[in-house]
């Protein structure tokens, strides 16, 4: 079998896309996979480390301004011709696409040339190029339920969970602190805004930082993005804080299924790959929407699970009056609430999405 995964932008579209072929290869190591992508985005570097071929074409988004429209439309036309072109030599059975610029044009011209495809949605406010692909599309996969709402053919909709890579749900925690050499007592909370990072998580990270600096009972994390690192190493010097042996500041997590299974309490933004992998392990949650995602969406992932008891939302405009260290002490000082929370965000996570995945496209094609 020949398989198109088409996806771009941000992690938040590549890595649910990377999940579904390593289980799509994992049925047949024959599969042949092929990514495609945009020359803009961050699948030209992550999808090759994750082990596959990726070809890039031209896409883009829309402009507000008229010089930036005629850029995009020619970019758009010529993605257009690249993906028809594409396809024709590859010659897929189907074609996957799991958001961004790229997938539009890639996802409608297999559509023309009759060629199932399938539309995995993360978020709970589906994105405009997910809607616009859905109409063709065989099957819907959604990551949230309240996605549904934005379909209209709900025959084709699939509600499996988003999907993470199998290293984030086969984690033993008490293994995973025993080989870092952390007590069972020792309260640890990871944070982080993504690969640049976000700058107002971190600005409420020093003031966490300041306050636990040296305390052995409690561990922080903090993942504070290629923008932000040096200014935040900057500040500590201009404070005169010397970090202690507890306080850990990194450009950028790349263990991170290992220090979210380890973890206590994770504070992050909430795009959908985030909100996935912190309920598949079961983490308490505080989440900070990016107030200017597209159609709010993240505050509303975040929603979902604090609707279940897994998390709680704080939006930026309201950290002044609730606070991070308020909420890092109610959950190291009640066992019990870390529990609960813990079960309700699992409630949330979906540690087989990929596999139902697989299973309805395989049931469909047969």
């Amino acid at each position: 079998m020949k398989v198109i995964m088409t996806c771009g932008g941000t992690g938040g579209h590549i890595y649910p896309a990377v999940a579904i072929a390593d289980e799509l290869r994992r049925r047949d190591e024959n599969t042949e996979i092929l990514f495609v992508g945009s020359e803009i985005g961050m699948e030209k570097d992550l999808v090759p480390e994750s082990g596959y071929e990726i070809t890039l074409i031209s896409a883009d988004g829309f402009s507000r301004t008229l010089k930036g429209s005629i850029r995009s439309v020619k970019r758009v036309l010529k993605g257009r011709g690249q993906a028809k072109e594409l396809i024709a030599s590859f010659r897929p059975d189907l074609v996957i696409g799991t958001g961004g610029y790229a997938s539009a044009p890639v996802v409608s011209m297999a559509e023309k040339q009759g060629i199932p495809t399938y539309i995995q949605e993360q978020n709970a406010i589906p994105g405009k190029t997910n809607k616009f692909l859905a109409r063709k599309a065989r099957k819907i996969f959604l990551g949230f339920a309240k996605a549904a709402d934005y379909f209209k053919d709900k025959e084709k909709l699939v509600l499996t969970g988003n999907p993470v890579r199998r290293e984030f749900s086969d984690l033993d925690r008490e293994e995973i602190r025993r080989e870092m050499g952390i007590p069972e007592d020792t309260f640890v909370v990871l944070a982080f805004g993504g690969s640049q990072g976000a700058g107002r998580l971190n600005k409420e990270m020093l003031r966490v930082i300041e306050r636990y600096n040296g305390d052995p009972r409690t561990q922080i994390w903090l993942g504070a993005g290629s923008y932000y690192y040096d200014a935040i190493h900057k500040e500590l010097d201009e404070k005169g804080l010397t970090l202690e042996d507890n306080i850990l500041i990194a450009e950028y997590i790349h263990d991170m299924s290992r220090r979210l299974a380890a973890s206590d309490l994770v504070i992050s933004r909430s795009g959908a790959l985030t909100v996935a992998e912190v309920c598949v392990c079961g983490v308490p949650a505080v989440f900070i929407p990016f107030p200017d995602a597209a159609e709010n969406h993240q505050y509303y992932n975040a929603l979902a699970v604090a609707e279940k008891g897994g998390a709680f939302v704080i939006e930026e405009k309201d950290l002044e009056t609730k606070p991070l260290t308020k909420q890092i002490e109610k959950l190291r000082e009640d066992p019990r609430l870390r529990e609960d929370m813990a079960h309700g965000c699992r409630e949330c996570g979906s540690a087989d999405a990929v596999e139902v995945i697989c299973d309805t496209i395989f049931e469909d094609i047969k």
